[in-house]
C-alpha cells in the first residue's frame, strides 16, 4: 500500500477541490496540480526560477521554510502574501496531508 497525501485547492471562497497523490514518487505539489488540470505554466520546470506555480497556503500543517532561491523568486512577483510559496518547491510528504492552497494570479 502506498502512502497518499490529500491536498485541497481552493478554487473560489468556500469551494475546495481535493487532490490525492502518492508520497513515494518524489513529486511536487506543482506536478500533481498540473496533472489534475490546473493551468500552471511551470516554464522553468520546477527550478524556482519563473514563479508561474505561485500558490498561497491558506491552511494546514506547517511547511519547511522556503529556500533562499524560492524567497528571491517570491519577492520578485507582483503579488506576495504571508502564505506565498512556489508549488514546485513543496514536496509531497505525509506531513503535508490536509494542506489547503489557492493558485495565485500571474499578474497584478
Amino acid at each position: 500500500m502506498t502512502d497518499e497525501v490529500r491536498v485541497y485547492v481552493e478554487e473560489s471562497p468556500g469551494h475546495r477541490h481535493e487532490i490525492t497523490a502518492p508520497t513515494d514518487m518524489g513529486l511536487s505539489l506543482m506536478e500533481i496540480m498540473k496533472a489534475d488540470g490546473y493551468d500552471i505554466q511551470a516554464t522553468c520546470g520546477g527550478m524556482a526560477l519563473c514563479g508561474t506555480c505561485h500558490v498561497e497556503v491558506l491552511a494546514g500543517p506547517e511547511l519547511p521554510e522556503p529556500s533562499d532561491d524560492e524567497l528571491a523568486m517570491l519577492e520578485s512577483l507582483p503579488i506576495m502574501t504571508q502564505g506565498s510559496r512556489l508549488s514546485c518547491q513543496i514536496r509531497l510528504h505525509p506531513r503535508i496531508d490536509g494542506l489547503v492552497v489557492r493558485l495565485m494570479p500571474q499578474d497584478a
